[in-house]
């Protein structure tokens, strides 16, 4: 999934088109995101433990990982996510490769 936790998104489809917010959860095996402020529902909620309060809250809901697209931290802009190789130095003085995710339009590094 090109998504991850802390993600900057915005929504590109649904009854939230649009909207921008940061991933909360992210759900490989489903393939779906929560995003703050987007897909809002509310929950009759029942008061379990004394001094608790009962009533309607309101949470987010899973939303599907293909209806966002990520915003790239350098360039302002959604964009789809590309992946490049990097050299990476060590502690020890060598350098190792590491595979990066990257903006596909200015080309710069997400992680």
């Amino acid at each position: 999934m090109f998504v991850k936790s802390k993600d900057q998104v915005v929504v590109i489809s649904g009854k939230d088109k649009g909207a921008k917010g940061k991933v909360i959860t992210a759900a490989p095996k489903t393939g779906k995101v929560i995003v703050e402020g987007v897909a809002m529902v509310t929950k009759h909620q029942k008061s379990r433990q004394q001094g608790q309060p009962g009533g309607i809250i309101k949470k987010e809901a899973f939303i599907d990982a293909s209806n966002v697209m990520v915003v790239c931290p350098k360039c302002g802009k959604p964009t789809r996510v590309g992946h490049m190789t990097v050299e990476v130095k060590g502690k020890d003085g060598k350098t190792a490769l590491k595979n990066v995710r990257a903006c596909k339009k200015c080309g710069a590094q997400i992680d």
